[in-house]
């Protein structure tokens, strides 16, 4: 951690710590780094904006057969052009479901008119490897696959390894959608084969939001020009302008990047992948054994919970109260989510960005004040 708050009910900049699946706490030297003010044709920005680049091929150890297209917005503006540039036209996609991540991808493919199959499992129950592997099977004319890598609808897991291994093995490609995974959880594509994998600035990486990106293997990427509908969201346009001049296409979200840097540098220095994923391990075993002990049930068990944000059923305490819970929480100094499931009723406590086990311990002593003040001992 590079910085260590004087109160455990605030950040250091005063504001309550986000317990949610992003935006995220940042580091007060993240935020730091966007008090300055650079112009997109300038060298030093232009360095800035490579040696980023280098980076996330990098942390999937893709040197020398990936690259790495940066592309401003949300999370979803990189979702969509990963599906709009490397399914063509004439392509069909077969989309796994466990969430409303895997459900936005179809709605995406809707949009963009793309043939597209569906293979839904429920929300707490990992995609099917068998399942997928017979409709491969049965679907010949199936050329891409998609899947959520961490579907943060629950927290859930997807079985990503196995996943890529029967897309290989029936000679399809894998498109993942890697935004609440990426950084924290193991990715190697050495080991796993897969076109192209999209994740943002604000998640596991711990930079602001603005900025989304695109791992991709350079070969497939190669074969998408003249696939995508959309000109701010073309991947293999803003790929080539970048080796012209290293410059984007379209005004740069400068002040993001600059946090990003910033952010990249200290997730080297936690330990990359091993030191960002244990920290978030250990935020969630902490958080997860405090609150069973005050008897709320996690929806997963934890052999399918990815350590990035679980969700908690619902309480059935008349006494208790989710706005009352809520509000007390943010007035303590912690910002919850609430559930987003069909399967259940439910709410979400995240563990990812710029916390550590004091926050933890300070939002479980936040739940139990608030319990106490309820009149609840102890969850049904």
């Amino acid at each position: 951690m590079t910085d260590k708050p004087n109160d455990i009910s605030s950040t250091p900049s005063g504001d309550p710590w986000l317990l949610t699946p992003g935006p995220l706490t940042t580091s007060l030297s993240v935020k730091q780094a966007m008090l300055h003010d650079y112009g997109s044709r300038d060298a030093t920005f232009i360095d800035l904006n490579a040696r980023i680049l280098e980076r996330l091929v990098d942390i999937v150890h893709g040197q020398g057969t990936h690259v790495s297209v940066p592309l401003q917005g949300s999370g979803t503006f990189v979702v969509e052009a990963m599906i709009g540039n490397f399914v063509p036209a004439d392509g069909k996609l077969l989309v796994l479901i466990n969430g409303a991540y895997g459900k936005r991808i179809a709605k995406i493919c809707d949009y963009y008119q793309r043939d597209y199959l569906v293979q839904e499992s429920a929300e707490d129950v990992p995609v099917d490897t068998d399942q997928l592997d017979a409709t491969l099977d049965a679907n010949p004319d199936i050329g891409h696959v998609v899947v959520v890598h961490c579907e943060t609808t629950s927290g859930i897991l997807n079985p990503i390894a196995e996943v890529a291994q029967i897309v290989a093995r029936h000679g399809r490609s894998l498109l993942i959608d890697s935004m609440s995974a990426f950084g924290a959880l193991p990715l190697d594509a050495r080991e796993i084969e897969f076109d192209a994998v999209v994740a943002s600035s604000n998640k596991c990486l711990e930079g602001a939001p603005g900025m989304g990106f695109c791992v991709a293997r350079e070969t497939a990427l190669e074969r998408t020009e003249g696939n995508s509908p959309s000109l701010v969201l073309d991947l293999y346009d803003q790929w080539r302008a970048m080796q012209k001049n290293r410059q984007w296409r379209f005004t740069p979200p400068t002040h993001v990047l600059l946090a990003f840097d910033q952010a990249l540098s200290e997730y080297e220095a936690e330990g990359g992948v091993a030191g960002r994923g244990g920290r978030y391990r250990a935020n969630c075993d902490l958080l997860v054994d405090g609150m069973r002990a005050m008897g709320f049930k996690t929806l997963l068990p934890d052999e399918l919970q990815a350590p990035i944000i679980i969700t908690f059923h619902m309480p059935t305490n008349p006494e208790f109260d989710f706005d009352a819970f809520y509000d007390g929480l943010k007035d303590r100094g912690y910002v919850i989510y609430p559930g987003k499931l069909t399967v259940a009723d439910s709410f979400r406590m995240g563990c990812i960005g710029r916390l550590g086990a004091e926050q933890i311990e300070g939002a479980l002593d936040a739940v139990a004040q608030l319990l106490s003040q309820f009149g609840i001992d102890k969850i049904k």
